[in-house]
C-alpha cells in the first residue's frame, strides 16, 4: 500500500523507536526493583504486574515499526502497514485483560476482609520496616513514567500512532500506580487494613478502562470502520474533514474511509475513475504537513456500484 515510511514522519518514528527501548529498559528496571521488596502489599503485586505488562506496547511497537516500513511481497501484495493495526490489538488486549484480573482480585481481597501486615527485615544489620522500602520502590516506579509518557504523547499525535499513544497511557497508569500504591502502604502503617486493597482497586480499574478504550478503536480499525481518534471512539476530526472535501468534490456519490494502521484510505463510489492522475495532497483539507496520513483514492464505478448494492 505504503511500501515505505512517509519522509515527514520518518524523524518522529526513529525517536519512537528509541523512546521504546527506553521504556524497555527503565520498566525492567523498575520490575527489579519491585519485585525486591513487593512483600505481601495487594497494591504492590499489581503495581508490579501492571509494570511487567506495560512492556507489552513497547515491544509490540517496535515490531511493527520494523514490519511497517517493508516493501510488498508476492504473500503479502498490500504491504504490512496492517502489522501496526495488530500490535495495536496485541497492546489493548493485554491492557484490558490484565486490569480485569487485577480488578476482580482486588475486589475479592476486599470483600475477605484481608488484613495485610507489613513486616520488618534485616538491612546493613538493621531492623528495618518493609513498608520504607516498598514506598521507596513505587517513588522510584514513578519517574521514569512520568518523563516516558509526557515524550511519548505529542509524538503519537504527529504520526498518529495508536500503539505509541496506548503506550503513553500505559505510563500513565505506571505512574498513577506508584502513587496510589504508596498510599495503600500509608492507610496500613495508620491501621486502615482496607487501605491496600482500595488502592489496588483504582489502579485496576483505571487499567481496565483504558483497555476497554482501546481494544473498541482497535476492533474498528480491524473490521474496516471509520478512521477513530487517537484514544477515543469518536471518528478522528481530520476523518470528517476528508469526506466533507470529498463530497464537495464529487457531490452525490457516496464516500468511504477506512484506516490501514496510522493512514486512511478513501473509495469514492459511484463515479467514473477520472482518467488524469489526482494529486492526494491538494484533496487533504487538513494540514499540510499532516497530508501524508491520506494514503490511497480510489474509485467505484456507476455500474459496479448499482451491482453491489443488489449484492447487499
Amino acid at each position: 500500500m505504503m511500501g515505505g515510511i512517509p519522509r515527514e514522519i520518518e524523524a518522529d518514528l526513529k525517536r519512537a523507536r528509541r523512546l521504546a527501548w527506553w521504556t524497555i529498559f527503565w520498566i525492567g528496571s523498575i520490575v527489579i526493583v519491585m519485585g525486591s521488596v513487593v512483600g505481601s502489599s495487594q497494591a504492590m503485586r499489581t503495581a508490579l504486574i501492571e509494570d511487567v505488562l506495560s512492556m507489552v506496547p513497547a515491544i509490540v511497537l517496535l515490531i511493527a515499526l520494523r514490519l511497517e516500513g517493508r516493501k510488498p511481497t508476492k504473500l503479502y501484495p498490500y504491504g504490512f502497514d496492517r502489522a501496526h493495526s495488530l500490535a495495536f490489538l496485541i497492546a489493548a488486549t493485554a491492557l484490558t485483560a490484565v486490569g480485569g484480573v487485577l480488578l476482580i482480585e482486588s475486589l475479592i481481597t476486599l470483600a475477605m476482609r484481608e488484613h495485610v501486615t507489613i513486616p520488618s527485615v534485616e538491612l546493613f544489620g538493621q531492623q528495618v520496616w518493609l513498608g520504607w522500602l516498598m514506598m521507596a520502590g513505587l517513588a522510584y516506579s514513578v519517574v521514569p513514567p512520568l518523563i516516558l509518557g509526557r515524550m511519548k504523547l505529542p509524538i503519537a499525535q504527529r504520526v498518529h500512532d495508536a500503539v505509541l499513544h496506548t503506550d503513553a497511557k500505559m505510563q500513565k497508569a505506571d505512574w498513577m500506580t506508584g502513587i496510589a500504591g504508596i498510599g495503600g502502604i500509608v492507610g496500613i502503617a495508620f491501621g486502615f487494613w482496607w487501605a491496600d486493597a482500595a488502592a489496588a482497586v483504582i489502579i485496576s480499574f483505571s487499567i481496565l478502562s483504558d483497555g476497554i478504550t482501546a481494544l473498541r478503536i482497535a476492533a474498528a480499525e480491524l473490521t474496516d470502520g471509520t478512521p477513530r481518534e487517537l484514544g477515543s471512539s469518536r471518528i478522528a476530526p481530520d476523518a470528517e474533514a476528508l469526506l466533507g472535501a470529498l463530497h464537495e468534490r464529487w457531490p452525490g456519490s457516496e464516500i468511504r474511509l477506512r484506516e490501514s494502521g496510522r493512514y486512511i484510505l478513501a473509495q469514492v463510489h459511484g463515479v467514473t475513475p477520472p482518467q488524469e492522475p489526482i494529486d492526494l495532497a491538494k484533496l487533504w483539507p487538513g494540514k499540510p504537513e499532516r497530508a501524508w496520513r491520506f494514503a490511497l483514492l480510489s474509485f467505484v464505478p456507476p455500474e459496479q456500484h448499482e451491482h453491489e448494492g443488489e449484492r447487499v
